[in-house]
């Protein structure tokens, strides 16, 4: 999320940063919910696109969003971060660590991004 949100958000606030924190590991690193990686993902998506009230629509974040953990799901085959550990990070041949798998999904969503700006300049 700090990567790419700062990259499209500009600079992020201290607040937007701890209240991202949660998420890692799975949610409070237990392993058992999103991979920590898409959950920051769809932030930085409801950073650009999400609405800043009731009157707005919320579908631009959303269809994003979907598209985003499509690819994720394509690219790694799942999203519960302890599934992810044990078929893609952790297994001989596998990427090793969290931090290549998060570099993969920043990639994926920068590549989303450019493919979303091309069609709506937005932001």
């Amino acid at each position: 999320m700090l990567v790419v949100g700062e990259h499209v958000l500009g600079d992020l606030s201290s607040e937007c940063t701890r209240m991202a924190t949660g998420f890692a590991g799975g949610v409070g690193d237990t392993q058992q919910e999103m991979c920590g990686a898409l959950s920051g993902g769809v932030l930085v998506i409801g950073g650009l696109l999400g609405r800043k009230g009731l009157g707005e629509s919320d579908r631009p974040a959303l269809t994003l969003a979907t598209r985003y953990r499509r690819r994720f799901l394509a690219e790694f085959g799942d999203t519960q971060c302890a599934r992810l550990r044990e078929t893609v990070v952790y297994v001989p041949g596998g990427l090793g660590s969290c931090a290549v798998l998060v570099e993969r999904a920043a990639t994926i969503l920068l590549e989303l991004l450019v493919e979303a700006e091309r069609v709506n300049s937005r932001w």
